[in-house]
């Protein structure tokens, strides 16, 4: 039988290769997975659906030569369809849909052999940057019971985190990736708009700001994977700029001498908590001794704009969403099923115009050009994921605020993840620091438009300097 302490000893590459190699069977490193959602899953509710007799059947039978071939995953349940199963966006609205198809991403994801067993928590349509859901409880960070895990992620990375799997699925319409990454102490990588298909129905999420990918303990798992399911699919609105090679490649590669600006105040203009600031002051330091050119900069934005434009086309999606989820159910929109904040969103939407929608995408647009001025000067910019240590639950009820009061606390938590995705621009989530009270701070790595490559050079440059991955919470 493998033990919890050898599964854990590996990544999804690793384990990938001692399925290859016959020294494990797909069958016992499910089983492990399994026996290890049992033991941590009641403490910090990660999970909401688990298919375990569908995924012993998928670890018996044959599955190819796949990079990922055996390896256990989660899929976040949020807008991400996995046919014939339960997708219910962390809401009672959403309560008994079942998936009609597979998305292109879930399809091309478990064309590499992964074993999908479960599905993980979301805030309620991933609206909060923390998961504690009204309909389902809150997600509890691994490193501290009565901490976030963060959002809307926060399943999938309280379920890596904690050692169930090795990497899960995320998605980031604002930092949902890189947040939960940061938070629980995981490498999380959001990739560049267009990067990664959303077909087959859609073609876009939230106007562009939303992608899927993963959250991981390491570099290479995030590469590999986005080799796997990267690349347009017929009908899509825009593609981003093929890479020259693979993303694997890129891990190890010498990243040369790069230029990289950092700041320790928000883009907001916010400064930073203390911790957080010399978290970054550190990582400066850390890549100043790598032999890159390191300077204090950031780009200017207009903030009060791009909070009105992500205001304005996520209620529009919203009530689009909600409208015609109420009309499967047979009823009229009338707040049923919906948190709060939730409702609010859908019903501020019928007082925009489309000249209000225009207007937020001339914003994001706007943004986007200053951002690549900047990328002209910079191949990298530097700050903390979040601006404080992970929030204690509760801090932010969703069934309790409005739009209004939800964008206040976000002001507060959020300095600069929101604007990769109003921009498009790709960014990472990279754990290198751990405060006194051993709760980790994530580091937060952007780059210009269509630039993973970047990324996965510097953090893995970042992980051998000083790694990360045997760093885990005792649970």
């Amino acid at each position: 039988m493998l033990t919890y302490q050898s599964y854990a000893a590996h990544d999804a590459l690793g384990l990938a290769r001692l399925i290859a190699d016959g020294e494990v069977t797909a069958l016992e490193v499910l089983e492990a997975a399994l026996t290890r959602a049992d033991a941590v899953d009641p403490q910090i509710g990660a999970l909401v659906h688990r298919f375990a007799d569908r995924a012993r059947h998928r670890a018996s039978e044959p599955l190819g030569e796949g990079v990922f071939a055996g390896v256990p995953f989660l899929f976040k349940d949020l807008y991400t369809w996995q046919e014939g199963l339960p997708a219910e966006n962390g809401s009672r609205l959403w309560q008994g849909f079942i998936a009609p198809i597979s998305f292109t991403f879930v399809q091309r994801a478990e064309a590499t052999g992964l074993v999908p067993f479960g599905r993980t928590k979301s805030s309620e349509e991933g609206i909060s940057f923390t998961t504690e859901p009204a309909a389902l409880g809150p997600t509890r960070n691994p490193w501290a019971l009565d901490r976030s895990a963060g959002g809307s992620s926060g399943g999938s990375a309280a379920a890596v985190a904690a050692g169930i799997v090795p990497m899960a699925h995320g998605s980031d319409g604002g930092g949902s990736i890189r947040m939960p990454a940061a938070q629980c102490g995981l490498f999380g990588l959001k990739p560049s708009r267009g990067r990664v298909p959303s077909g087959p129905l859609v073609g876009e999420g939230w106007a562009g700001l939303a992608t899927s990918h993963v959250l991981t303990r390491s570099v290479r798992d995030s590469a590999a994977f986005l080799d796997a399911v990267h690349g347009p699919e017929p009908g899509d609105p825009y593609a981003c700029p093929a890479p020259a090679g693979t993303y694997l490649q890129e891990v190890g590669a010498d990243p040369g001498h790069l230029r990289i600006a950092f700041h320790l105040d928000g883009l907001d203009g916010d400064p930073l908590d203390p911790e957080n600031q010399r978290a970054v002051r550190r990582a400066a330091d850390l890549l100043a001794d790598l032999g890159h050119t390191v300077e204090e900069a950031r780009p200017a934005i207009d903030i009060d704009a791009l909070t009105d434009a992500v205001r304005t086309v996520v209620a529009a999606n919203q009530w689009n969403t909600a409208r015609m989820r109420y009309a499967a159910r047979g009823r009229e929109p009338d707040g049923w099923g919906l948190e709060t904040c939730t409702w609010d969103f859908a019903q501020r939407a019928r007082t925009l115009t489309a000249a209000d929608y225009a207007g937020a995408l001339s914003a994001f647009h706007t943004a986007s050009r200053v951002f690549g001025a900047f990328f002209e000067q910079y191949d990298a910019v530097v700050s903390a994921t979040l601006r404080r240590p992970p929030m204690p639950l509760g801090t932010v009820d969703t069934d309790a605020l409005d739009v209004d009061g939800l964008f206040d606390h976000a002001r507060r938590e959020m300095p600069v993840t929101q604007f990769f995705n109003m921009t498009g621009c790709p960014a990472m989530s990279v754990p290198l620091h751990w405060n006194d009270d051993g709760l980790p701070v994530g580091i937060h790595i952007g780059a210009g438009f269509g630039r993973e490559d970047h990324l996965f050079r510097l953090a893995a440059q970042l992980e051998e300097a000083q790694p990360w991955f045997d760093r885990r919470p005792t649970l």
